[in-house]
């Protein structure tokens, strides 16, 4: 059922290709004799930001607008500057950790991995972990939208209960309007750094978060009920959200999105802080072991 889903919502949303981009030469700043070093890292503060759910919510079965609702963290979230470079995903590659890249994906050390699906992500994600001796992961819809700051865009649109059809116009003519044709993937710092120093984010590549496709009824009251979850489909975010099947690697040539489909594919990671207790213990643990 699941399979017969994804191929059925990888046809409904087919778009044009776009010519392949021209190989580079492979180089990577986290090439240090064969092993991973830590990528840049962004520590974003706590703090709290209006945030609006992912995925589509119905009211007496209409189509609804899910209400804004302020999120907070409460805790730092430390974020990668960059997304992965096409040159440290290919590091990957030959470690035989990720798949290989279609043909025609340029590999720099300053150009984004582009053209990857949600298990690429997560492979590589994996990969690093294990390389680095810390935790990486696909950051929550939630975590890139509060990384995001003022680059986050609410996707909120006007419901008519009387024509839900026009939500759908609305939201797609918006999109439509940020002319998205250009699906170059251009070198680190095209599209500048936001407030947090995070670089990129929102640009013309869409990033894989963890979070799930959901569908969930809204009472009166505002309040979600249980969500009915597809994880065969994922959350990309970039200029507009975006709502992908997790085998897709090019979105253009299928894969669906609301509205104009997500240029490129891309990702960047969240890295796990060990908590102060842990640390302490891990510390501790090493002198008492030198001791015996």
């Amino acid at each position: 059922m699941l399979i017969a889903f994804k191929l059925k919502l990888a046809l409904a949303c087919a778009a044009g290709l776009a010519g392949p981009i021209a190989m580079a030469p492979l180089v990577s700043d986290m090439a240090v004799h064969g092993t991973a070093t830590e990528p840049a890292i962004v520590r974003v503060a706590p703090g709290s930001f209006a945030y609006r759910e992912a995925g589509d919510f119905a009211r007496a079965g209409q189509q609804a607008e899910v209400p804004l609702r302020a999120l907070r963290f409460n805790r730092p979230l430390h974020i990668m500057r960059h997304q992965v470079s096409s040159s440290d995903y290919q590091l990957c590659v030959q470690d035989g950790g990720c798949r290989a890249l279609d043909r025609g994906v340029a590999i720099a050390f300053d150009h984004p991995v582009v053209q990857v699906n949600w298990h690429d992500a997560e492979a590589y994600a994996a990969w690093l972990s294990r390389k680095t001796g810390h935790t990486y992961r696909l950051p929550s819809d939630a975590e890139w939208a509060f990384a995001a700051g003022s680059r986050f865009k609410d996707d909120g649109a006007p419901v008519d209960a009387e024509d839900p059809s026009k939500r759908w116009l609305s939201r797609y003519e918006r999109e439509s309007e940020r002319d998205l044709s250009d699906t170059t993937a251009y070198p680190f710092g095209k599209f500048g750094a936001n407030e947090h120093g995070i670089a990129d984010i929102a640009g013309n590549v869409w990033e894989w978060t963890s979070t799930c496709f959901v569908r969930a009824r809204i009472d009166e009251a505002g309040n979600a009920g249980r969500p009915t979850v597809n994880c065969g489909v994922r959350v990309a975010e970039g200029a507009h959200r975006a709502y992908v099947t997790d085998f897709i690697r090019d979105a253009r040539a299928g894969g669906c999105a609301q509205g104009v489909p997500p240029a490129n594919l891309g990702f960047r990671l969240v890295r796990e802080e060990p908590s102060w207790v842990a640390s302490v213990s891990a510390r501790w643990g090493k002198v008492w072991a030198a001791r015996s």
